[in-house]
């Protein structure tokens, strides 16, 4: 038999353990509920460009990825360039032996790239870094011709929600197909063409096999509708 007082000091042992065990338990659901959203989050990461099973779409987060940026020269060197777009975006242009070089239409060669040259650089993109399959020296007349309600990115300023055009009904945001080659570039050229000044780091050809072309590098905007004839019908 334990004396009365030590019975009373085991049973509030007993309590807090309970009481303490019952905070364990609500704190590891808690836990388990948080972990359950990041590997989710990251399970979506990790699945981003690939085809989701029986649903023929991507999400729309592929890495590198056919696209492009027009813009002025600003350096170039034997393997690479820089070039600034009209939206004030640097973007870095490495050079491979197998890109193609024009000057209007007209082939022409590497040494046609040099400081002030405007051009269409279209090639496999990756953040601002794109490899150029393709290098368009365009006419001096060409820059800041079109006339665009592209709007910079700017540090800390809230990005533009904005829809013009025609936006198709059933899209919904990274649904789709990655393309890449002809269709890519055309539709890389028609988005750049109207809206200049951004980055193209993919093209995605959606349900009613128009495009979406996924614009970086500004606060509007972010998705340039092309429609199959490769001429741009919408922008959000």
């Amino acid at each position: 038999m334990f004396p009365r007082k030590l019975t009373r000091s085991i049973a509030i042992g007993a309590t807090a353990i309970a009481i303490g065990g019952g905070a364990y338990s609500i704190l590891s659901a808690t836990a388990s509920n948080s972990s359950g959203t990041a590997t989710t989050a990251a399970s979506s990461s990790a699945t981003a460009g690939r085809t989701a099973p029986g649903r023929g779409a991507t999400n729309a987060r592929s890495g590198p990825a056919a696209g492009g940026a027009s813009g002025t020269v600003s350096n170039a060197s034997t393997a690479s360039f820089t070039l600034s777009t009209s939206a004030g975006q640097k973007v870095t242009i490495d050079k491979a032996s197998s890109t193609t070089y024009q000057k209007g239409t007209r082939s022409t060669s590497a040494s046609a790239i040099t400081k002030g040259e405007n051009v269409l650089v279209l090639g496999t993109t990756n953040g601002t870094t794109i490899t150029a399959s393709q290098v368009i020296v365009q006419p001096t007349e060409s820059r800041g011709s079109a006339t665009s309600s592209v709007i910079p990115f700017q540090r800390g300023a809230a990005s533009t929600s904005k829809r013009v055009g025609q936006i198709p009904a059933n899209y919904s945001q990274g649904s789709g197909t990655i393309v890449s080659g002809t269709e890519a570039n055309k539709a890389t050229e028609a988005a750049l063409a109207a809206d200049p000044g951004g980055i193209i780091d993919r093209v995605v050809k959606i349900s009613n096999s128009e495009y979406e072309v996924h614009n970086i590098g500004v606060n509007w905007p972010h998705h340039i509708f092309v429609d199959q004839n490769f001429k741009v019908v919408g922008a959000d």
